[in-house]
């Protein structure tokens, strides 16, 4: 085989590998809104028989229909962008470092990566880097059990009224509760983040 046949190949798996996860995460997506296939076709403007098509990775969404799926679920487009992972590495059991999945800035001053090898699953991984001074906005409360490993840095955390001020090596659990955060160093904090079941 000829280097650019061989090339052609390598393209080819690549982006199948590509599609399944596509469909994979979009399936999850919507099991984790409890939407139907009907209800996201009504609301992006798009047949159910695509989304099916989609879900099954026989079909492709496009940039826009992207956009518009990422805003029905509420999360960055960039969720539905994988780095190649390494062609020794089982994509949906290992996640190598270099391949996670930026998922951008979900609050001002938090940036948070995928440590999770898909969206599937009971639970999901995230590493979230909270910026020296940042805050969140508001309160958020979800139906989810939560746990968190502080690997680096000071983290102020509040669930349901209650301040604990966190250190590097300090762990946390929690379930529905309400939480917000205030990284009060003048260094970034980073936390290994969990929820069960995953929420979007």
């Amino acid at each position: 085989m000829d280097s650019a046949s061989s090339a052609k190949e390598s393209l080819s798996r690549a982006l199948e590998r590509g599609s399944q996860r596509l469909s994979r995460d979009l399936r999850a997506l919507r099991q984790a809104k409890s939407l139907t296939l009907a209800q996201i076709s009504e609301r992006i403007g798009r047949s159910v028989g695509w989304l099916s098509q989609v879900e099954r990775g026989i079909s492709m969404p496009t940039l826009v229909d992207l956009r518009r799926l990422a805003d029905l679920f509420g999360v960055p487009i960039s969720l539905f962008y994988t780095r190649e992972q390494p062609a020794d590495t089982d994509g949906e059991i290992v996640v190598r470092a270099r391949a996670r999945r930026y998922l951008g800035h979900t609050e001002p001053g938090l940036v948070e990566e995928l440590l999770s090898p898909s969206l599937g699953g009971a639970f999901e991984m995230r590493r979230r880097v909270f910026a020296p001074g940042a805050e969140s906005a508001t309160q958020t409360r979800r139906e989810a059990e939560e746990a968190g490993f502080v690997l680096s840095g000071r983290l102020l955390i509040e669930i349901d009224g209650v301040a604990q001020e966190l250190e590097t090596g300090d762990s946390f659990r929690f379930k529905g509760k309400a939480v917000r955060w205030r990284n009060t160093a003048e260094t970034e904090a980073v936390v290994i983040w969990v929820m069960s079941p995953p929420v979007y």
